[in-house]
């Protein structure tokens, strides 16, 4: 069994993705946004969301065919940055986490990828394709945010079950390599994917 983390900016389509993989039906703590959070909560690019996660999704996932049959259980994270202590206690015990970007509305994801970097739990950035955004490629996100060659970068639709599910893979050689590293010093060999 793995824990993962999906984190990212208000609106990325965590719920999105945690709900396209998960074998069960994901717990969720959606409530509907009121006006007492407007002056903290900024609806820009967003305009037409009308809930939010306010604690956590829960979803489970088994990939049997993996080469070591895998029991993924799925953490998705509340985006707004006032909610940002809590990931310390959702992330405890975690093996890497997933940072979904939207390319529309960048500066939110600033907040997640310095998160992790601060942390170290190993984690990818996927780009969730949004219907009708510019389509950029993964090595123009990874200069605009900054990113190592040693984080992988790829484009997903969280829509898909097939994309997150190969987003999580990803996450998980990804861990595999920085546990790796972590025991003997030696670098990773990349494992940059565009899925």
């Amino acid at each position: 069994m793995l824990k993962i983390v999906i984190a990212g900016g208000f609106g990325v389509g965590k719920t999105t993705a945690v709900g396209a993989v998960s074998e069960i039906t994901p717990l969720s703590t959606e409530e509907y946004l009121t006006e007492a959070s407007a002056d903290v909560d900024s609806l820009e690019g967003v305009e037409a969301k009308q809930t939010t996660t306010v604690a956590f999704d829960f979803g489970r996932l088994s990939l049997p065919d993996e080469p070591v049959p895998l029991e993924l259980f799925l953490f998705g994270t509340p985006g707004q940055d006032r909610f940002v202590d809590l990931w310390y206690d959702l992330c405890r015990g975690a093996v890497g986490a997933v940072v979904l970007v939207d390319t529309r509305r960048l500066q939110s994801s600033f907040t997640p990828v310095n998160f992790f970097e601060d942390t170290g739990l190993p984690f990818v950035v996927a780009i969730n394709q949004f219907d009708g955004a510019h389509r950029y490629h993964p090595e123009e996100v990874r200069t605009a945010l900054e990113l190592p060659a040693s984080v992988p970068v790829m484009s997903c639709d969280a829509r898909d079950p097939n994309h997150v599910a190969g987003v999580l893979i990803a996450l998980i050689s990804h861990a595999v390599s920085h546990a790796s590293v972590n025991r003997t010093g030696n670098a990773p060999t990349s494992t940059l994917q565009d899925a």
